[in-house]
C-alpha cells in the first residue's frame, strides 16, 4: 500500500488541507510530522468549514488514525481548543494520537517569541508569535519539555524548575518583562497533561505497525518547502523541515515514500516578512487577495500575492523529489485577461534559472516574465481536465513543463468535490 507525503511547494498556504482531506477518504493513517500551531489547514467538506492547526486533516474520516508525530511542536492549550471545537461539531477524536516525544510549547516560548519580534521592530521576521521557533531552538539545545514529561508530575517539576529559572533571567534582564511563576506554569501544564493523557502514545510504534500491515498512509506536511530551514529563504524560514525528507524523522519511520505530492497554488502567496520576487504591490495583487480570500488561517493576516514563480517551484520540486503535483486555486485566475509566469530572475546583470541561497540577493532579483492569455471563463463546476477552457489547459501544461513534474490534481474551488483528478494517487477501497 502507498505511503504518500503531501508537501507545500511554495511558502505555505497552498491548500494542502483540501488535498489531504480528499486523499484521507481512502487512507488508513494521516500523520503530521513537522511544524506547530503556526501552520493552518482550511478544510471545506460536507461537515462544514474548519481551520485545523495541529489536528491532521484526516480527522474527518472516522476510519483513519490521525497522528501528531514527534517532529511537531504541540501547544496544549491550542490543541485542546481544537479538539473541543471538533467534538462540538460531532466529529470524533477517538482515533487521534499524540507522540510522547513531541515537544511542548511553553508559555516562555510564546512570550520570548513576542518580545524578540517587538525588539526587532521593522527588521522582525514576521513570525506568528506562537512560540514555535523558540520551542525548536530549545529542542536542539536539549532544554525542551516533551509531552511525556507532562504525565510525570515529580519528573516534570524537576525538569521545569531550572529551565524556567534560565528563561526568567532572559525575560527580566534582557527584555525587562515580569518573570513567569513556577507554580502557575507547573500547575497549568500538569492539567493539560491530565486532559491529554488519553491521546498520548508511542506513535512511532503505531506508524511502524501501519507500515508492516501495508496500510494506506498520508504524511501531512505543514507550511511550505520555501520555508525550509536549510533550503528556504533563510533566515525568513520556519524552524523545522517541511520537506518530504523530514517526514521520516518527524514520525520515527524508515524513509519509505512511494509518492511525494507537491501542492502549489496557481499563483503565489506569502505571510510575514522575507523575499517574494513576484510580489504584486498593485491592483492585481489586491485583486488576487480578494478573489482568493487570501488571509492566513492561523493569524488572519492578509497574504502577500504574486504571479507563479517557476524558479522557486523547480527548486522545491527538486529538493523534495516530487513525483506528482496538485495545483490549487486555478479558479482564482478565471477573471484575468492575461497571466504572467516567472521563468527566471535578473540579478546584477545576470540571468538566473536556479534559486539563490542568499535572501539579500533574492531581494535584489527581478522576475523575468512570460505572459499567457487568460481564459476568462468560470471553471468551478468543471470536473474533467479536457473540459477546462483551452487556455486554462495550456497554463497548466506550461507550469507542468517549467516545474518538471506532472500535474495530477487541480482544484477549482474550496470544497472537496471541486477537484479535477488527472492522475489518481489512491484507488478506491473497493478497487484496492
Amino acid at each position: 500500500m502507498p505511503v504518500i507525503a503531501v508537501i507545500g511547494g511554495q511558502w505555505g498556504d497552498e491548500g494542502k488541507g483540501r488535498v489531504i482531506d480528499l486523499l484521507a477518504e481512502q487512507s488508513d493513517v494521516v500523520a503530521r510530522f513537522s511544524g506547530g500551531a503556526n501552520a493552518g489547514h482550511t478544510v471545506v467538506n460536507q461537515r462544514g468549514r474548519f481551520a485545523l492547526h495541529l489536528v491532521p486533516s484526516g480527522i474527518f474520516n472516522p476510519e483513519a488514525d490521525c497522528i501528531i508525530g514527534n517532529g511537531v511542536a504541540v501547544d496544549p492549550a491550542s490543541l485542546l481548543e481544537e479538539i473541543e471545537s471538533l467534538q462540538k461539531a460531532s466529529i470524533s477524536t477517538e482515533r487521534l494520537y499524540i507522540s510522547d516525544r513531541a515537544q511542548v510549547v511553553m508559555p516562555y516560548h510564546q512570550l520570548l517569541d513576542r518580545l524578540e519580534e517587538e525588539r526587532l521592530g521593522g527588521s522582525a521576521l514576521g513570525t506568528t508569535r506562537r512560540g514555535i521557533g523558540p520551542t525548536f531552538a530549545d529542542k536542539a539545545a536539549r532544554l525542551g519539555i516533551r509531552t511525556a514529561d507532562l504525565l510525570d508530575p515529580p519528573g516534570f517539576r524537576e525538569r521545569l524548575a531550572p529551565i524556567l529559572e534560565l528563561k526568567n533571567a532572559i525575560i527580566t534582564k534582557v527584555y525587562g518583562s515580569p518573570a513567569l511563576d513556577l507554580e502557575e506554569v507547573y500547575t497549568r501544564y500538569l492539567d493539560y497533561g491530565r486532559r491529554l493523557r488519553g491521546y498520548i502514545r508511542e506513535t512511532h510504534l503505531l506508524m511502524q505497525a501501519a507500515l508492516a500491515q501495508n496500510k494506506r498512509i498520508i504524511l501531512e506536511g505543514a507550511q511550505g518547502a520555501m520555508l525550509d530551514v536549510d533550503f528556504g529563504t533563510y533566515p525568513y524560514v520556519t524552524s523545522s523541515s517541511p520537506l518530504a525528507a523530514g517526514a521520516a524523522g518527524g514520525l520515527g519511520i524508515p524513509a519509505r515514500l512511494n509518492r511525494a505530492l507537491g501542492v502549489y497554488k496557481a499563483y503565489v502567496t506569502r505571510v510575514g516578512a522575507g523575499p517574494l520576487p513576484t510580489e504584486l504591490d498593485d491592483t492585481m495583487g489586491a485583486a488576487l487577495r480578494d478573489w482568493g480570500m487570501e488571509y492566513g488561517a492561523t493569524t488572519g493576516r492578509p497574504r502577500r500575492c504574486g504571479w507563479f514563480d517557476a524558479v522557486a517551484a523547480r527548486h522545491s520540486a527538486r529538493i523534495s523529489g516530487f513525483t506528482d503535483i496538485a495545483l490549487t486555486k486555478l479558479d482564482v485566475l478565471d477573471r484575468c485577461p492575461a497571466i504572467k509566469v516567472c521563468t527566471a530572475y535578473q540579478l546584477d546583470g545576470q540571468t538566473l534559472t536556479t534559486f539563490p541561497a542568499s535572501a539579500a540577493a533574492l531581494e535584489r532579483c527581478t522576475p523575468v516574465y512570460e505572459e499567457l492569455e487568460g481564459w476568462q471563463q468560470p471553471t468551478q463546476d468543471i470536473r474533467r481536465f479536457g473540459d477546462l477552457p483551452q487556455r486554462a489547459r495550456r497554463y497548466v501544461r506550461r507550469l507542468q513543463g517549467l516545474i518538471g513534474c506532472p500535474v495530477g490534481m487541480i482544484s477549482v474551488g474550496d470544497s472537496r468535490e471541486q477537484m479535477i483528478q488527472r492522475r489518481p494517487l489512491l484507488r478506491s477501497r473497493a478497487a484496492a
